[in-house]
């Protein structure tokens, strides 16, 4: 098993949502912690309340993931602090969806800067300092349901995720030789606050469609909390893929086992986007 036990901890992303849930289950279970995200106040919050209930912080620091350099010096730091950190968690990201005459160069861009390239990023900096210091670790990427299915209307969301899962693919055995296990998370529908920050090309958000169905997401939503706590179980069990969800559980092993099946449901689901929302796409 993964301890999180006086294991350090980095966690990305750790505002809000997903990240925030982490980083509260894994210092639960024992582990200190670095943490940063882009949003210095939610950040500041998350490491308070962490510091209040006898968490140990190492370090907090707003940084932009997509930015190199920052990334180097938040290394940096960390590293002044501990030799290497034990359990990397690139949790952060956004959600874009669009039809692809909607899209423009920058939702492309600023969503695989931000879902793939920041968390190659983290990797860089991060990951070559745990295999120098010979102790093992885990490496934690999350990608998402849409890095295993074709969901309508999530290119720019999906080219990330995909890049992501085909990353750790690759890494899953490359780091195997120096004790240092990959999970891969795929979660399904959480309740964070990247659902009310999606960046929907070409649709007003207020619209009523829209609105009913961020409503019925809402309510099949899991908890970042409830969510949370599955990624750490997985972790601490070394698999490969956490799932936070069953449905997405099911969907991948349809998707493998029942090919026409899984063609046959993102057909249905393409058309029911497009029917339902193409009187917004038309204003």
């Amino acid at each position: 098993m993964t301890r999180f036990d006086g294991k350090c901890c980095l966690v990305t992303g750790a505002a809000g949502g997903l990240g925030r849930g982490i980083a509260f289950a894994s210092a639960a279970k024992g582990a200190s912690l670095m943490l940063t995200d882009i949003d210095a106040d939610g950040l500041a919050h998350t490491a308070a309340e962490l510091r209040a209930t006898g968490a140990k912080v190492h370090l907090d620091k707003a940084i932009d993931i997509t930015d190199r350099e920052a990334v180097a010096a938040l290394a940096a730091e960390a590293h002044a602090v501990v030799d290497s950190v034990d359990i990397v968690m690139n949790v952060a990201g956004i959600a874009t969806w669009g039809t692809v005459e909607r899209l423009t160069h920058q939702q492309w861009r600023r969503t695989i800067d931000i879902d793939l390239m920041g968390p190659i990023h983290v990797i860089e900096e991060f990951v070559p300092r745990m295999i120098a210091a010979r102790r093992g670790g885990h490496l934690v990427n999350v990608s998402s349901a849409a890095g295993l299915f074709g969901l309508p209307w999530h290119a720019p969301y999906s080219a990330a995720k995909f890049g992501l899962r085909g990353v750790s693919e690759v890494l899953r055995f490359d780091l195997r030789r120096h004790g240092i296990r990959v999970s891969l998370v795929c979660p399904g529908a959480m309740a964070t606050p990247m659902v009310d920050s999606v960046d929907i090309a070409g649709i007003d958000r207020q619209d009523r469609t829209i609105q009913r169905a961020m409503t019925a997401f809402r309510r099949h939503a899991v908890t970042a909390d409830k969510a949370a706590k599955i990624v750490v179980r997985g972790v601490e069990r070394n698999r490969y893929m956490v799932f936070t969800s069953n449905d997405i559980r099911l969907g991948h092993w349809a998707q493998r086992h029942f090919p026409p099946a899984y063609t046959l449901a993102m057909h249905g689901m393409n058309r029911a986007f497009h029917y339902a929302l193409r009187g917004d796409v038309a204003r």
